[in-house]
């Protein structure tokens, strides 16, 4: 399927000619003595590939699993970073700038993408590196063995294009940053849809399952931090009678209450302490108990106290991975046998995921400004990284790789004109 360009911020790409270096951030092997930002070659461009020019990027917590697994990471599979290093980012915008021969027919200079990184389809090209030549692989990713946004540059290569992975904006007015935010918040949307529930017109009527949220229920959020406050601002979509956030910093309490006050409607919102969950769940739900419980935090305890708060028909969702050794819950049989509970999970999304992030987007049922904490240049990578490391920074760090080198900015929102404002200042792109 052929894809208009889009008309917003085509000179950003339409019809440049690529420079042959460009800036990165580079993993030669394991560790954060591994890694730097340096200049390394434009990707070279084959007939079944494209350049893209990366207008804006974020920086994942996920990077912290790769730096400190390496090779051993699930998605380079062997793959040995000190041969041939990688480029990491797994979340950005991008305007095409270079089109392959083969790809004419559907994609030109100029459009605009998000990118879904977790590319569904078993490595096409240097399967050797690989262990086992790749055999038993079913995915792969961007910023992993495929080049990574965290860059002036990437190649969308055979993988991401049999995948369709390129997201067309559903806004030309969506501005780089919120596209680069997609990603993220897809996660959300994707884990939102695994809740459903039963339901019956009458007692007579079939039973039929409806996806999301309970519309009218009792939604409970455990963890204010970005995705959890995202999850929040998500669950007003599904119109419940009450948003219940827990968390024991009070002010993520406080952030959340500002975002969910101003659009909630009829919706009760209580941001509280977890010491009060069991009270303001039975007082919300009148002594039901909670119709969705979101677990935004990796705490066993947490998960394990969530099972034992839901109603009849009421859905867990453990978001928040725990880690090995750590990740065993006990469950409680005659809980799913009475009260048909049930505990679902969900790890990333799908193109369709992303698609649906740039709609919420797009149609306002999320601002992505409110979950931007900082924003600077490319050099800033490193100790942004470090920064989610030390738990120093609440949001995501949106990066712009093509402006100058400039201090990292901390920042309490970001909207479009904030980013032309400050690409302005710096010299970049407006």
């Amino acid at each position: 399927m052929a894809h208009a360009p889009s008309g917003k911020n085509r000179n950003m790409g339409e019809n440049c000619e690529s420079p042959k270096k460009m800036m990165a951030l580079v993993a030669s092997g394991r560790g954060f003595e591994n890694l730097a930002v340096r200049e390394v070659p434009v990707p070279d461009v084959g007939p079944g590939q494209m350049l893209a020019r990366v207008d804006a990027a974020g920086v994942c917590t996920s990077i912290l699993k790769l730096i400190a697994q390496g090779a051993e990471h699930p998605f380079l599979n062997g793959w040995p970073l000190e041969q041939h290093p990688i480029i990491l980012g797994d979340e950005g915008a991008v305007t095409l700038v270079e089109v392959g021969d083969d790809l004419r027919d559907r994609y030109q200079p100029g459009q605009r993408f998000a990118v879904q990184p977790a590319v569904a389809v078993p490595p096409i090209l240097h399967r050797e590196r690989y262990r086992d030549d790749a055999k038993g692989m079913d995915k792969c990713a961007i910023g992993h063995t495929l080049g990574g946004m965290l860059a002036q540059y990437v190649r969308i290569q055979e993988e991401v294009i049999a995948a369709e992975c390129l997201l067309p904006l559903p806004d030309d007015d969506l501005s780089a940053f919120a596209v680069s935010m997609a990603e993220p918040i897809s996660c959300v949307t994707s884990a939102q849809e695994r809740h459903y529930h039963l339901v019956k017109d009458g007692p007579h009527a079939p039973r039929r399952g409806e996806l999301g949220l309970k519309r009218g229920g009792v939604t409970v959020v455990r963890g204010a931090g970005v995705m959890g406050r995202m999850h929040a601002e998500l669950a007003l979509r599904f119109a419940p009678a009450a948003v219940i956030v827990a968390d024991y910093k009070e002010d993520r309490r406080r952030e959340a209450e500002r975002i969910l006050t101003a659009k909630a409607g009829d919706c009760r919102v209580l941001c509280i302490s977890p010491d009060d969950l069991e009270a303001t769940i039975d007082q919300a739900s009148d002594g039901r108990g909670a119709d969705d419980y979101i677990l935004a935090l990796s705490v066993n305890a947490e998960q394990q106290r969530a099972l034992g708060l839901l109603a009849f028909d009421g859905v867990a969702n453990l978001f928040g991975g725990l880690k090995p050794g750590d990740h065993i819950l006990q469950l409680d049989a005659r809980a799913v046998h009475y009260r048909e509970i049930r505990v679902v999970g969900s790890s990333g999304g799908d193109p369709s995921d992303v698609a649906g992030a740039l709609q919420a987007m797009a149609d306002g049922q999320i601002d992505p400004g409110n979950y931007v904490a900082a924003v600077g240049s490319l050099d800033n990578a490193v100790d942004v990284l470090h920064r989610i490391e030390d738990r120093t920074i609440d949001g995501r760090a949106i990066l712009y790789p093509h402006i100058p080198p400039t201090p990292l900015k901390d920042v309490d929102s970001w909207d479009a004109e904030a980013e032309a404002a400050f690409l302005r200042e710096q010299g970049g792109q407006a």
